[in-house]
């Protein structure tokens, strides 16, 4: 396997992801399948899913899967997470050994629910309150990383290939309804199991295939409210972008994709003279959340799964739908790999979102 830093693969890195709008659930199975299929844009220091209808026993309790460094550091967080929540149940997470997977640490899981005086003395509601757990956690406690903290959703990730990483966490048990996932091949950022994708705030999660130029200016913008960029890498800030926009400014999710792949200013004047006042306002308000820098990405979240491109198309996306189904990959093949005849192929543009909601939900 190279090292990293022996090879650079500018396009390297894959997505992919699978939503059945009607919320039928299904086996992990095809995600690794089609993520497997494009092994060779991973080099083995990163894989990771995200799964949404996983815990519909729990499905009212917050989900918090927590890397651990060594037993110390766990009974602390367990004492900080034991004095703001109920804790419903705790364990750790299912896994088998995989020749390939090594050197992991302490995985564990906990379904949780903010205890009321405490949400109530600080005037928040759940999700807030929960959202400043899991940054302090993230950032004061030294050696533990809660990496997943939605409802009825949870994220698999570590060092490896991802269809080692699916193997090790037996993702052909778990059924959910959605799937994301991403093969890693980092560039300028270290191979470690807090850093593989995909990352997570609450119920949004974020796979993604690129380099953010504009990091330092979205970090800067999201830090300003409460978020932590801890985790040694640029995709980290995106998710945080999402949760800031949609939930804390409670902006709609076509004026958030607006914000952060803005369109260019010259094609904002051929527009009408609303949509024109529209889109300058957004790029003027919200100037520091724009990503600059070639990306694909794919945002899960509660109401479905969302993909985006950069604005000139820098990252390869392709797009698909069968019946109730719609797929996401960084190449086609990925997709026709576990859906051989699909009712419609098509590339996106850049900047053109493809929205894939649940039954029911609007944007």
């Amino acid at each position: 396997m190279l090292k990293e830093g022996e090879l650079r693969i500018p396009s390297g890195c894959a997505i992919s992801g699978i939503i059945d709008k009607k919320g039928k659930r299904f086996s992990g199975e095809e995600i690794i399948k089609s993520i497997a299929l494009m092994h060779e844009r991973s080099n083995g220091l990163g894989g990771g899913f995200a799964a949404y209808g996983i815990y519909p026993q729990y499905k009212e309790l917050y989900a918090f899967h927590i890397f651990y460094d060594n037993l110390s550091i766990k009974t602390q967080v367990e004492d900080f997470l034991a004095k703001h929540f109920e804790i419903e149940s705790a364990g750790n997470i299912p896994t088998k050994s995989v020749p390939n997977i090594k050197d992991q640490p302490l995985i564990w899981r906990y379904f949780v629910y903010p205890r009321i005086y405490m949400s109530k003395e600080e005037v928040i509601d759940e999700d807030e309150f929960t959202s400043r757990c899991v940054i302090k956690i993230n950032k004061e406690y030294n050696g533990a990383y809660v990496f997943s903290s939605g409802k009825n959703m949870g994220a698999f990730k570590g060092v490896g290939y991802p269809e080692d990483i699916g193997e090790f966490f037996m993702l052909d048990r778990y059924e959910a309804y959605m799937w994301t996932a991403h093969g890693r091949f980092p560039t300028n950022t270290p191979g470690w199991w807090g850093g593989a994708h995909p990352f997570t705030m609450l119920n949004w999660s974020v796979v993604h295939n690129g380099e953010i130029s504009s990091y330092d200016a979205n970090r800067r913008f999201v830090e300003m409210f409460g978020y932590r960029c801890t985790l040694q890498t640029d995709t980290e800030v995106i998710t945080y972008l999402f949760d800031l926009l949609v939930r804390k400014h409670k902006m709609p999710m076509d004026k958030a994709l607006k914000a952060v792949a803005a369109p260019f200013w010259d094609d904002i004047e051929r527009e009408s003279k609303e949509i024109q006042k529209e889109l300058k306002s957004i790029r003027t308000a919200y100037s520091s959340v724009l990503i600059n820098g070639p990306f694909s990405i794919i945002l899960g979240c509660q109401k479905g799964m969302i993909a985006l491109n950069d604005r000139i198309k820098l990252r390869s996306m392709v797009a698909a739908e069968k019946g109730d189904r719609t797929y996401v990959a960084s190449e086609e093949s990925a997709i026709r790999i576990i859906c051989d005849n699909p009712d419609r192929v098509w590339s996106p543009r850049g900047g053109e979102a493809v929205i894939a909601l649940l039954e029911g939900k609007n944007k």
